[in-house]
């Protein structure tokens, strides 16, 4: 009988999502996953003629790790490490935060077996759940203040009209000034009344194309006029469960957002896209079991990004980029993509900003989910 457990190693090898590596005595990388050639960019065959050295940057911690699981002959874990820019391949894992697993293999002298776990998806799913807590924050603090402070409002409000009846042209501005103002106030006050409506959704099974057609319509015709649109759909995708009219909010929002960040962009481009990407689950709170999200929406443009010192706090109440802007809008888009039992996350650089909508498909078990999360 033929021994076939090498080619079953290496199958289960194979079909691992994660990256992993095995490293020769030198570092000299001995073999590649299809996972670690996706992750740096490059094929296997590239990747077995270099060393580890060449693959991580210099000074990155991994490097090290490697030393030491040698020294002890013993598995290491370390959390939150930087991977750094390569010499060679995708240079988008310079940016990158991953969690390593380091084993020696202990059949063989001096390899070790790297398996790599990106944090990326992790830590904006994190963000995700913190960014609704501060929404649920801006609920309360709504239900206190909009009676105490749109009261007065509107008496400063009466005042000023009383004034522009009676004062000199030349003081005409300030009186305008104060109303337009008060005006201001109290519809920011009621952007952010929106958090407190707990009233259940009304959702039904919706093709999701249909709400993106809707959007590219609304907005070609007014907010993105003379920006071009291009599609990339998956005609087969399923129907997802929700509210048709805060689904054409929210892409509404996300489009707009797009458009304004390409005002001063040359050939300016807005790009749909939907996949189905079975693999990422969630919790969702007051449910036991974790939701599948399989449906993937994608609003692109070829802007100049999202500052990076935002980019971790961009869906948080009262974060912007515009100078006029209240930072209400991506956060109430975060809120009612989580009331959908959905994710979002945003991905920016310079040439291309990515936001990346995570819904599941509409289901009767789905819908069972969503709606104990959404009452607990």
């Amino acid at each position: 009988m033929i021994d076939n457990k090498p080619d079953i190693r290496n199958a289960i090898l194979q079909s691992l999502p994660q990256p992993v590596i095995v490293c020769e005595p030198g570092n000299k990388i001995l073999l590649a996953n299809y996972a670690a050639e996706a992750f740096f960019g490059v094929s296997s065959s590239v990747l077995t003629r270099q060393r580890l050295d060449d693959l991580i940057a210099f000074g990155s911690p991994i490097l090290s790790l490697v030393g030491q699981v040698n020294a002890r002959k013993a598995p290491m874990t370390e959390y939150r490490m930087w991977v750094g820019s390569s010499r060679f391949g995708d240079e988008r894992i310079d940016e990158r935060i991953i969690d390593v697993y380091a084993s020696p293999i202990t059949e063989y002298e001096g390899q070790v077996a790297l398996l790599f776990q990106e944090r990326t998806m992790a830590d904006k799913i994190d963000r995700q759940l913190v960014s609704r807590g501060a929404a649920r924050s801006v609920t309360g603090l709504a239900a206190m203040l909009a009676h105490e402070i749109k009261n007065p409002l509107s008496g400063i409000r009466g005042a000023a009209q009383l004034l522009e009846q009676s004062i000199s042209e030349d003081d005409m501005p300030l009186a305008r000034l104060i109303r337009d103002e008060t005006d201001r106030i109290v519809g920011l006050l009621d952007r952010v009344e929106i958090f407190g409506d707990e009233r259940p959704l009304e959702r039904e099974s919706i093709n999701i194309h249909v709400v993106l057609d809707r959007v590219k319509l609304l907005a070609s015709n007014g907010v993105a006029r003379g920006i071009a649109f291009s599609e990339d759909y998956d005609p087969s995708l399923p129907p997802v469960y929700g509210n048709r009219d805060q689904l054409i909010q929210v892409f509404l929002n996300l489009v707009k957002n797009a458009a304004e960040a390409l005002e001063r962009t040359q050939n300016p481009e807005i790009r749909l896209s939907t996949a189905f990407r079975p693999g990422i689950r969630i919790s969702v709170p007051g449910v036991r079991e974790r939701i599948s999200l399989p449906l993937e929406i994608i609003i692109e443009d070829n802007g100049p990004g999202v500052p990076a010192d935002i980019l971790p706090f961009l869906f948080d109440p009262f974060v912007t980029t515009k100078s006029n802007g209240s930072g209400l809008g991506l956060a109430l888009v975060a809120k009612i993509i989580g009331d959908h039992g959905g994710v979002i996350d945003c991905d920016s650089r310079p040439g291309r900003t990515r936001f990346r909508i995570l819904l599941p498909v509409a289901g009767r078990k789905v819908e069972s989910k969503i709606q104990k999360g959404a009452e607990a």
